[in-house]
């Protein structure tokens, strides 16, 4: 399971890679599951035929727009294989793939970001280090659902593309791409998200932070501390609240000559209503989470929704970060 997404229709769209080890998928293991969360029943499960998603795919992340079609449409990145943009019809359960293998896909040649300090590359116990070069990953639809931003792992773009171009089953490849527009510079950020006032979000996973990318292409940081490291899934919720997680994968094994990592605690915090008087979360309340997890090769916590002890991340009409009232 790779991506988890609630949409408007109140239906929980769960993404299995069928590849959880990177090891190849075959038919049946990718797919898209949508559970009703009114009932808790499986209601939908779509499968991906293997000239959509070959065994070296790696379907990562995906919103939905459910303006298109009779029952709206689904957009996937794959960051594996030849990288791409996977396209599913929600009525019929018909995919096709785009972009396939295009630049704004692909991660930048020997990319290799800076993170907590230390260059971030795959190091194996008896072996070279080797750079982390992993393709489309974060994607988010524009406010009028026109156009899809997206953006590899590695690499420090932001592109975007023709919606249109993309829900048509009968565009070729190149249609699509000539409508890709490339948007400039921005941090390296796993997934992306964004909210009805034409406003994109992200992590810097270089700067253990998040930011907000405005209509005129300016950023602006929103939070930043050592407990955002490694952000990764970002949602505005519909209590006008940006929730994010940050699961700290720059620690994992695969970065650090597979050396075996002990479990300790990691914290996170969520509020979902206004904060007390005081500005800040009640810890005592049942919003205040602690749980158990694999910690990485360093101590650490990550955070959900705002920094621990901070107010949480308002998105709309005017955005409030760490009581600063902006």
């Amino acid at each position: 399971m790779q991506s988890v997404v609630v949409d408007p229709a109140d239906r929980l769209w769960i993404l299995d890679t069928g590849n959880p080890l990177f090891a190849g998928s075959s038919y049946g293991g990718p797919k898209l599951v949508a559970v009703d969360l009114r009932t808790d029943r499986i209601v939908r499960k779509l499968l991906f035929p293997p000239e959509v998603v070959p065994s070296n795919s790696y379907p990562n992340d995906v919103c939905f727009d459910l303006r298109r079609g009779a029952e709206g449409m689904a957009f996937i990145t794959d960051s594996g294989g030849s990288n791409g943009v996977i396209v599913v019809d929600l009525a019929t359960g018909r995919s096709w793939r785009r972009l396939t293998g295009h630049p704004s896909v692909l991660p930048d040649e020997q990319f290799l970001p800076i993170i907590e300090g230390e260059p971030l590359m795959i190091r194996p116990a008896d072996g070279e280090p080797t750079y982390y070069e992993t393709g489309s990953d974060g994607i988010a639809l524009s406010a009028d659902g026109q156009r899809l931003s997206y953006s590899p792992l590695s690499s420090r773009r932001l592109h975007s593309v023709s919606t249109d171009a993309l829900a048509d089953p009968d565009a070729t490849d190149a249609e699509a791409a000539a409508t890709v527009e490339d948007l400039g510079f921005k941090p390296m950020a796993d997934g992306l998200e964004s909210d009805d006032k034409g406003r994109l979000y992200g992590g810097d996973l270089e700067h253990n932070s998040i930011w907000r990318r405005n209509p005129d292409g300016t950023y602006r940081t929103l939070a930043q501390g050592t407990d955002l490291i490694w952000v990764d899934t970002l949602s505005v919720a519909s209590d006008r609240h940006l929730y994010a997680t940050a699961n700290q994968l720059n620690r994992m094994s695969l970065f650090h000559e597979a050396r075996i990592c002990a479990a300790s605690p990691i914290s996170w915090s969520a509020c979902r209503s206004t904060p007390d008087r005081s500005g800040s979360c009640d810890p005592s309340s049942p919003r205040h989470v602690t749980a158990w997890s694999l910690s990485r090769c360093a101590p650490g916590r990550a955070a959900v929704g705002l920094v621990p002890g901070q107010d949480p991340l308002r998105v709309g009409p005017d955005v409030a970060v760490r009581g600063d009232g902006e």
